[in-house]
């Protein structure tokens, strides 16, 4: 047999190596996000008491909508959930600002068709 043709089974891949700490990181990040997720919700629960508890200062709002964000943008659940309600009542989408729909699904705000009038 040739030097040529004969094949060393030390090689390795063209792939390359996967680092040791990649996995511990991924499975951080994971956790990390999920936990964002659930400080989103728990944020959005707890809005509405604070809204009802300081009238006069819109105090709840932005609690709400900072819970929205981080529900939203960190987990798949929440997003999936959010856009089916906005498909099922399509008229809450047009009080969302455009820069929350941006930030939230990546995407500008659908446009609805006015509603034609009936004249009697």
């Amino acid at each position: 047999m040739a030097d040529d043709e004969t094949t060393d089974m030390t090689e390795t891949s063209s792939l390359p190596a996967a680092k040791p700490g990649l996995a511990l990181r991924s499975g951080f990040n994971t956790a990390f996000r999920q936990l964002l997720a659930l400080i989103g919700l728990f944020m959005i629960a707890l809005s509405i008491p604070i809204g009802i508890m300081t009238p006069l200062v819109p105090i709840g709002l932005p609690f709400g909508i900072l819970g929205v964000i981080l529900l939203g943008r960190n987990s798949v659940w929440g997003h999936r959930w959010m856009e089916s309600v906005l498909l099922r009542h399509p008229q809450v989408e047009r009080f969302a600002p455009n820069w929350l729909m941006k930030l939230v699904f990546g995407r500008e705000k659908k446009v609805s068709p006015p509603k034609a009038s009936r004249k009697a």
